[in-house]
């Protein structure tokens, strides 16, 4: 079995592989200081709760954009796993050529999601990712990473919102029932999301615009993207597990299957 991590900027997710099958996906907190033998035990534990033989965790795949945590769970993963993990970065073959700028800007993160994508459904395509970042990155029909736009994710508008203004109150991210809003906390609500929907439709109509691709198709993943994905027509197809899927096909293309 192949256990993937995708460390992000709030949460580490977990995915476990049988082959293409995806048998269970996990989560832990990155904010968390952990040492190696904190990550092992933890891993055992979740892989445990799910049932799931830990003796058959044969390698492992990660992909961060937290390189403060990566000297830990590498350990972690060695001392109680006894594997050597693949990390995605420099060096690895991924099936996904960048030919932005500065190649080495971009985030793993987005190399993985960008590989699900392509070897999922075929290119040209937008791949939006709905996380602590919004992001939006275009691949060719090739295979080519083009071009890549970064906004701020809906959780992180919320934390500004109510961090710098000492009136407004934490709140819960969802759609309210109408964007006319007639108290302090739906009108919150119906400016965060209604405003993410407007902003991703016109990224979208802007890359079909400067790109040429008018039948590119338009994939999201990411924590709220099931949300926005429901409210638009714009997003083709929303893939929960986009990232991980991407970590197994790199895994699988790095070691030659």
């Amino acid at each position: 079995m192949l256990l993937t991590i995708d460390v992000g900027n709030t949460n580490i997710t977990l995915g476990v592989f049988d082959g293409e099958n995806l048998l269970s996906t996990m989560r832990l907190t990155t904010k968390m200081s952990r040492t190696s033998d904190e990550f092992g035990i933890s891993l055992r534990s979740l892989l445990r709760e799910n049932r799931i033989d830990q003796t058959q965790i044969k390698d492992a795949i990660i992909s961060t954009v937290v390189p403060s945590v990566m000297h830990s769970l590498k350990n972690g993963l060695f001392k109680y796993f006894h594997v050597e993990p693949l990390v995605v970065g420099p060096g690895v073959k991924t099936g996904i050529k960048i030919v932005t700028e500065n190649p080495n800007q971009i985030g793993a993160d987005r190399v993985v999601d960008a590989a699900g994508a392509y070897f999922k459904y075929g290119g040209p395509v937008l791949v939006l990712d709905f996380g602590t970042a919004t992001t939006y990155d275009l691949v060719d029909e090739k295979g080519q990473f083009l071009a890549g736009i970064t906004a701020p994710g809906l959780r992180t508008c919320a934390k500004a919102l109510t961090g710098e203004a000492a009136q407004l109150p934490e709140i819960e991210i969802k759609k309210p029932d109408k964007i006319l809003a007639r108290e302090t906390i739906s009108s919150m609500q119906a400016g965060l999301v209604y405003g993410q929907i407007g902003q991703t439709e016109y990224i979208i109509d802007k890359v079909r615009e400067e790109s040429g691709y008018k039948n590119m198709k338009v994939v999201a993943t990411g924590g709220l993207g099931s949300m926005i994905a429901a409210e638009t027509k714009k997003i083709d197809i929303y893939d929960a597990n986009l990232t991980l899927d991407g970590m197994r096909l790199i895994y699988e293309k790095q070691r030659g299957r």
